[in-house]
């Protein structure tokens, strides 16, 4: 099979939940460990950080990559979903997976892969082990998929756990209110490893500190840390991602890190990492930021971010997926701003219909667009050179502007 046709086959399998969403979710371990064991047990074979959290888990992610990048370690790197090709998930000092690994790998195990029945995302987190083992990472940053416990990704025994924040999101399967979730996350906390916990919530540090307890596990809230680092990554919301990182690269042992290879790391993260849509200024005159925030928590940061940009005009161009509670985020969006409604190309994304008419219940008003293209297009041809272009609402509308 070419790479096209290996990607094909791939999201032809079990679908991928972050296009199909609930019908694609598997709360079983059963799988990976099976996969694991034919693959001969490569997560054992490398040093890990295990990243999750509701929001920041993949900012934190690269920007631990980084600081260890700038220490000299052969560091690699598994975060989902992708903004633009396949290969972004899995990197090695930043560089990303030959199309031709991902071929060889399908070709060789999807005897087993068929029998097995293993969903996109099993497969995907095996192809990473895998690689990572074959290449000789010195330590993997390992990003959670969706919630902690049950994930693919929670076969790893990491050097230390992170768990960014808690927030009100994919409640359909991990519970309605913020300590049902926060135990759900808690879940990738191991018996005798440090946690580091990025921001100190009272609704749920109970559930973390019992958890702690439990598992003999060091806990430390990164968010009590006094000290400010800066960081290339835009977008005011990252002082709390940088404070995590640093406190977990300082409970990580074994390996030598100086303040110079922190200082410069976060300072290098897009260079060292390549990372995307993370208030990411795409043009300036008028200037387009787009953030790939999403839930509650995320957005009500963005938007508040946004609020401070100084222009004429406000344009934003909006899609959701169709499980996303509109209700929830709609009330933190500025009334004063042009919209331009549209549905992100995939199974899951809300009709650009619904979206619009929703919107104007919480007196949010713009056309709607048939894609997220077209959407950006029309808001460019409208905008002046003082104005600014807010795109977001979902990964998905990212990866179409990308």
């Amino acid at each position: 099979m070419t790479y096209e046709e290996t990607l094909d086959w791939m999201f032809a399998q079990l679908p991928m939940y972050q296009r199909e969403g609930e019908t694609a979710f598997k709360k079983d371990l059963t799988n990976i460990l099976a996969f694991s064991k034919e693959l001969n047990f490569p997560e054992k074979k490398f040093k890990t950080i295990h990243v999750g959290g509701t929001n920041g888990k993949g900012s934190t992610s690269h920007m631990l990559a980084s600081i260890l990048q700038e220490a000299g370690c052969k560091v690699g790197l598994y975060t989902s979903p992708h903004l633009k090709n396949f290969t972004e998930r899995i990197r090695i000092n930043g560089k990303e997976i030959p199309k031709r690994k991902v071929s060889s790998f399908i070709k060789k195990n999807k005897a087993f892969l068929e029998r097995q029945k293993l969903s996109f995302f099993e497969m995907t987190v095996g192809l990473a082990f895998d690689y990572f083992a074959n290449e000789k990472v010195d330590i993997a940053i390992v990003e959670v998929g969706l919630g902690g416990r049950l994930d693919s990704t929670n076969i790893i025994t990491p050097e230390v756990s992170v768990i960014t924040n808690i927030g009100l999101d994919h409640t359909q399967f991990l519970g309605e209110t913020l300590p049902e979730i926060a135990f759900e996350k808690a879940g990738i906390i191991k018996n005798n490893i440090p946690v580091v916990i990025g921001e100190e919530q009272e609704e749920v540090k109970e559930v973390f500190l019992k958890k702690a307890k439990e598992t003999n596990s060091e806990i430390i809230f990164a968010s009590n840390i006094k000290e400010f680092y800066k960081t290339d990554l835009l977008g005011a919301y990252q002082q709390k991602n940088t404070k995590t990182a640093v406190v977990a690269i300082q409970k990580l042992k074994d390996f030598t890190i100086s303040k110079e290879n922190i200082r410069t790391g976060l300072l290098n993260v897009v260079k060292n990492t390549d990372l995307k849509g993370r208030w990411q200024v795409l043009q300036e005159r008028p200037k387009v930021i787009c953030d790939t925030a999403h839930n509650k928590n995320g957005l009500e940061i963005v938007l508040n971010q946004l609020q401070k940009e100084k222009y004429k005009k406000l344009h934003i161009v909006l899609g959701v997926v169709s499980d996303k509670k509109v209700e929830e985020i709609f009330p933190l969006f500025p009334q004063n701003a042009t919209y331009y409604f549209c549905k992100p190309d995939i199974p899951r994304g809300l009709s650009e219909n619904i979206l619009q008419q929703k919107a104007k219940e919480f007196n949010l008003f713009g056309k709607k667009y048939l894609s997220v293209n077209l959407a950006l297009k029309k808001a460019l041809l409208s905008a002046n050179q003082e104005d600014v272009i807010y795109v977001g609402g979902s990964t998905f509308v990212l990866s179409e502007v990308f």
